[in-house]
C-alpha cells in the first residue's frame, strides 16, 4: 500500500511541477486553479488502473471525480479567458517581490498538490480496495454528490449570467440559489466531497479518508474560500445587508430585516 500511496505522491507532484513550468511561460499564477480540478480527474483515472482488476465502485467514483473536475476547470478557464490575472493572484505578485517564483512553486503548486491529495484521499482508498459489491451508503452518497453538484454548477451558471449583464456591474448576486446561501459554489463543493466520503464507508480505512472531506471543509470556510471572497465582496456597500438576510454557507430562507 506504501508503494500505491507513494507512486501517486509522486505523479502528483511531476505534475503540479509541469503547471508551475505552465504559469511561467503564460506568466500567470491562476492557471493553478484550472489544474486543481484536471489534477482529481487524473489521480482518480491513475489510481484506478494502478489496481488490475475489476472495481465497480471505483468506476462510479471516477465518473463522478470527472464530471466535477472537468465542469470545474472549463469553468475557471472560460472565466478567466481574455481576463488579467486573478486579484489574489496578482496581490501576491507584488507582495512576494524577489522570491516569487520560489513562492509560488512551493505555496501555490506543491502546497495546491498537498491538499489535492488529501481531499483525494477517499477516491484512493475505493480504488485500492476492489470491492465491487453496491449497497446503501453507495447510493446515499451519489445523492449527496448529486445534490452537491447542483449547488455548485448552477450557483456558478447563475453567476456567471449575472456577472455578463453589464446592468448589474457593481451589485451583489442575491437571486436564484444565492438568495439561500452567498456561497452555494462552495457550499455544493464542500457537500459533493462528503458525498463521495459517504461511499468510502463501504472500504477499508474508510475513517483515515475523513480527512479529506475535513480538509476541504476547513480550506473553504476558513483559509482560502470564503475568508478571502467575503473579504473583497465588503467593499461592497451592499454586502452588509446581504450578510445580515443571507446564510452564509448552509442554505436556508433568507431572514427578513425591517
Amino acid at each position: 500500500m506504501i508503494n500505491y500511496f507513494l507512486s501517486l505522491g509522486i505523479i502528483l507532484f511531476l505534475y503540479m511541477s509541469f503547471w508551475f513550468v505552465v504559469s511561467i511561460f503564460k506568466k500567470r499564477n491562476d492557471i493553478a486553479d484550472v489544474a486543481w480540478g484536471l489534477g482529481f480527474v487524473i489521480l482518480s483515472f491513475i489510481s484506478y488502473l494502478m489496481i488490475d482488476n475489476f472495481n465497480l465502485r471505483g468506476i462510479i467514483v471516477g465518473i463522478l471525480v470527472t464530471i466535477w473536475g472537468l465542469r470545474l476547470a472549463f469553468h475557471i478557464y472560460s472565466r478567466n479567458k481574455g481576463k488579467t490575472e486573478d486579484y489574489r493572484y496578482l496581490a501576491w505578485r507584488k507582495q512576494w517581490g524577489s522570491y516569487f517564483y520560489l513562492r509560488s512553486y512551493l505555496q501555490v503548486y506543491i502546497l495546491q498538490g498537498v491538499f489535492l491529495f488529501l481531499i483525494i484521499l477517499p477516491v484512493l482508498f475505493i480504488n485500492k480496495n476492489v470491492n465491487p459489491s453496491i449497497g446503501i451508503l453507495d447510493f446515499i452518497g451519489i445523492l449527496v454528490w448529486a445534490i452537491g453538484f447542483f449547488f455548485e454548477a448552477i450557483g456558478d451558471l447563475q453567476l456567471s449570467h449575472f456577472i455578463k449583464n453589464t446592468e448589474n456591474k457593481g451589485k451583489i448576486m442575491q437571486d436564484g440559489l444565492w438568495k439561500y446561501t452567498r456561497h452555494p459554489n462552495y457550499f455544493g463543493e464542500v457537500l459533493g466531497w462528503w458525498g463521495i466520503w459517504i461511499i468510502s464507508l463501504s472500504v477499508s480505512f474508510w475513517w483515515i479518508s475523513i480527512i479529506g472531506p475535513l480538509t476541504i471543509t476547513f480550506l473553504i470556510l476558513k483559509v482560502s474560500g470564503i475568508p478571502l471572497l467575503e473579504k473583497k465582496m465588503e467593499e461592497n456597500p451592499d454586502f452588509a445587508l446581504y450578510k445580515k438576510r443571507v446564510s452564509m454557507f448552509i442554505p436556508r430562507s433568507p431572514k427578513m430585516i425591517k
